[in-house]
């Protein structure tokens, strides 16, 4: 095991780095430490404090650091554009010898299961393109937050060959045989057309679920969290890829009347954003074909082929 891989720790020593972490930055010992998720390498942690109460995330990986710092920046810039966030207020390594993050916990739930959830997705939309406003440079994961250059992709051809590796990744839903003839062929084509693009990079969320929204009582949203997925990307298509891809149809449009895209233009986009789909289930199909599980293999070969969409022909 190399210094840069994963190292379990015990869940009784998580703990005590929690209380540590906010003893050294508060200056007394909290008064309530709660687990709150994670596994075997990381780890959160609801803190109650005299000063408030706050969350305690750690993660065993040493890389994980840079994860915390890209969204420490994303944050700041999203809150500075209106967005409702949970504003890290602390990150480092040194105190446990392993990457940590404090923020301060946020009032209400997870908006998965939520009442007033079709209300929450037109807002999420709304949010979205507020996220979206936040201008960045280069593209990828590299971007304004960090200071690397050698890593950094400046345009979007660098990105798409160099950190993306999209043809890459369409060569193997070809080879395990994900698309038909007719499909293939559409998706090499968006592909082309994408590589022509020019576009001004901004920031992403990556992964605007209901899961990483968190809403009062009454549907107001009092926080977009969970910002590991954040990216430098051309919008609105990476984000809309991933945010509209397991809602219902009813969903989808209250977030995209959210966001402010017409009907026209919803229709208009569609294919780039269904390229962007399928490109990103290259990875899964990749894992599933190395684990040999042929099962996994052919439910992604019915859900990329179009057979779940009930909707047109």
């Amino acid at each position: 095991m190399t210094a840069a891989q994963e190292a379990p720790i015990d869940p009784r020593k998580a703990r005590s780095n929690a209380g540590k972490i906010i003893e050294h930055h508060l200056g007394s010992k909290p008064t309530r430490i709660v687990a709150r998720g994670g596994g075997i390498t990381n780890f959160v942690f609801e803190v109650r404090h005299a000063e408030g109460d706050f969350i305690v995330r750690m993660n065993t990986t040493p890389d994980k650091l840079k994860d915390y710092l890209k969204e420490q920046w994303a944050i700041t810039k999203a809150s500075e554009a209106g967005v409702p966030t949970a504003k890290i207020l602390e990150v480092g390594a040194d105190i446990i010898g392993m990457p940590y993050m404090v923020l301060p916990k946020v009032e209400g739930q997870e908006a998965t299961h939520h009442p007033e959830r079709l209300a929450i997705l037109r807002e999420m939309g709304r949010l979205t393109a507020l996220i979206h406003s936040v201008k960045t440079s280069g593209f990828g994961q590299t971007f304004d937050w960090s200071g690397n250059q050698l890593s950094r992709k400046e345009t979007w051809k660098e990105y798409l060959r160099g950190e993306l590796e999209i043809e890459a990744r369409v060569d193997l839903l070809d080879a395990q045989h994900m698309l038909d003839v007719g499909q293939l062929k559409r998706l090499r084509s968006v592909v082309r057309d994408m590589e022509r693009w020019d576009p001004s990079p901004v920031l992403n969320h990556g992964d605007m679920r209901l899961k990483n929204v968190v809403a009062d009582a009454s549907g107001a949203i009092t926080a977009v969290i969970d910002w590991e997925c954040c990216a430098s990307n051309v919008a609105p298509y990476w984000d809309l890829s991933m945010a509209l891809h397991d809602l219902s149809v009813d969903a989808k449009q209250e977030f995209l009347m959210g966001y402010g895209l017409t009907e026209e233009k919803i229709r208009e986009m569609a294919p780039i954003i269904k390229a962007i789909n399928l490109i990103n289930y290259a990875p899964y199909v990749k894992r599933a074909a190395a684990e040999k599980d042929k099962a996994r293999l052919e439910q992604y070969r019915t859900r990329l082929s179009g057979a779940l969409d009930l909707y047109s022909l």
